[in-house]
C-alpha cells in the first residue's frame, strides 16, 4: 500500500510539510496536485524519506486537500499517461501532430537523419548539451526523457537551466515519464517527432536520480538499451555516451560502470561510443593483475562492433561557464575535481554529438 500521511504546508521555499508533529522535507508537482500554499492542507507519501534514499529522499504531495480538488479536467483527449493508476491524466501526445507535420509518409524518406545521443544518468545532461551546442553554434538540440529514474518532467532543474539558456529546445517525456513540454507515447515516437519538427540532434536518458539494484539488468540505466534501439530502428546516426567514473567509491561503476558495459555487449546493432582525449593517468584501473584500465574494459566491451571515437572535453570551459551560470558540478555529491571522468565523458559525447549534426546538417 501507498505510505500516505496527512499533513499542513509550513513553507513553500523550500516546501516543508509538519507529519505528527515533525518538520520534513517535500515536492509537489504542481502541473499535477496544483499550487501549494503555506497553510494547505495536503496528504504526502513518505515512503521514500522514511527509508532514507538519497536524491529521491523526501515526501511527496500527493493531493492537496485545500485547493487541489476542483481542477476542471480536459475534453477530447484520448489518451491517459500513467493511465490506470491514480495519478492517470490526459496528454496530447507528440506523435500525432509530428504525423500531421510529416505529411502522408511516415517513413525514413520524410524523416531528416538527426543524430541521437543516449545517456545513462541524467547528469550527464547538462556538461553533454554544453558541449554539443558550444561547439556546434545554432544547434537545436531536444531532450527525450525516458523512464529509469525520476518521471516528473518538471523535478529537473538541469532541464530548466539548459532551456533558458537555450542550449535545449525542447523537452519531451516519453513512455512513463510526463510533464515535459511535450509528451510522447513512446521514446521512438518522441525521436520521430523531433525529426520531422525541426530538432538538428536529440539526447535521450532518464531524469533525476535512478533505480538501481547492483544486479546485472536491474537498474534504471538499462532505459540506455530500449533508446539506443529505438534510435537505430528510425535510422538515425545513434551515440552512447558512457558512464565512467574515477571517483566513485563502488566498484560496480569506479572506471567504466556496470551499466555501460551491459548496455554496450546487449545493443544489437553497431553505434558510436565517444571517449575523452585525457592523459593516460586518467583512466582508473580496473584489474590489479593485468593493469587493463576503464579505457582497455570499454574497447574490450565495444569489441569490433562498436566505433569508439576520442573526441575533445573542455574540461576547463565547462568549468569556467559553470561558475558563471550555474551548471552542475557534482554528479552523486561529488564535486568535479573528485570526478573529472565523469565530466570529461559527458563533455566528449556533447562534443561528439554536435559534430555529428554538422556532418548529418551538411548531407
Amino acid at each position: 500500500m501507498l505510505k500516505l500521511r496527512r499533513g499542513t504546508v509550513t513553507a513553500t521555499d523550500p516546501l516543508t510539510v509538519r507529519v505528527g508533529g515533525e518538520e520534513r522535507r517535500a515536492w509537489a508537482d504542481e502541473g499535477m496536485v496544483g499550487e501549494v500554499r503555506e497553510g494547505d492542507e495536503v496528504v504526502v507519501n513518505v515512503e521514500a524519506q522514511d527509508l532514507g534514499l538519497g536524491s529521491g529522499g523526501f515526501d511527496v504531495v500527493h493531493v492537496n486537500l485545500t485547493r487541489g480538488l476542483d481542477a476542471p479536467g480536459a475534453d477530447g483527449v484520448h489518451v491517459m499517461k500513467l493511465n490506470y493508476t491514480s495519478l492517470q491524466h490526459p496528454v496530447e501526445p507528440v506523435e500525432e501532430g509530428a504525423t500531421a507535420a510529416g505529411g502522408e509518409g511516415e517513413g525514413e524518406a520524410t524523416r531528416p537523419r538527426i543524430p541521437v545521443l543516449v545517456l545513462f544518468l541524467h547528469g550527464q545532461l547538462a556538461p553533454a548539451a554544453y558541449a554539443a551546442c558550444t561547439g556546434a553554434p545554432g544547434l537545436r538540440l531536444g531532450y527525450v526523457q525516458t523512464g529509469g529514474a525520476a518521471l516528473p518532467g518538471s523535478l529537473s532543474r538541469d532541464v530548466a537551466l539548459l532551456r533558458r539558456k537555450s542550449w535545449l529546445v525542447d523537452h519531451v517525456t516519453a513512455g512513463p515519464a510526463y510533464g515535459g513540454e511535450r509528451e510522447a507515447i513512446s521514446v521512438v515516437g518522441a525521436l520521430d517527432a523531433g525529426a520531422r519538427l525541426g530538432w538538428d540532434a536529440a539526447v535521450v536518458g532518464p531524469g533525476p536520480g535512478i533505480l538501481g539494484s547492483a544486479s546485472t539488468y536491474g537498474h534504471g540505466g538499462i532505459s540506455a538499451l530500449d533508446a539506443a534501439h529505438a534510435a537505430l530502428a528510425l535510422d538515425l546516426p545513434t551515440l552512447v555516451a558512457p558512464r565512467f567514473s574515477s571517483g566513485d567509491p563502488r566498484p560496480r561503476h569506479r572506471g567504466l560502470s556496470h551499466h555501460a558495459e551491459t548496455v554496450l555487449r546487449m545493443l544489437l546493432a553497431p553505434v558510436r561510443v565517444p571517449v575523452p582525449e585525457v592523459d593516460d593517468a586518467e583512466w582508473p584501473v580496473m584489474d590489479e593483475v593485468d593493469g587493463s584500465t576503464a579505457l582497455d574494459r570499454l574497447r574490450e566491451a565495444c569489441g569490433d562492433r562498436h566505433d569508439v571515437w576520442v573526441r575533445e572535453a573542455r574540461l576547463d570551459d565547462y568549468r569556467e561557464e559553470a561558475a558563471r551560470s550555474g551548471l552542475p558540478t557534482t554528479t552523486m555529491g561529488r564535486e568535479l575535481a573528485e570526478d573529472r571522468l565523469f565530466f570529461a565523458a559527458a563533455l566528449a559525447a556533447g562534443d561528439a554529438l554536435g559534430a555529428s549534426a554538422e556532418v548529418e546538417g551538411e548531407g
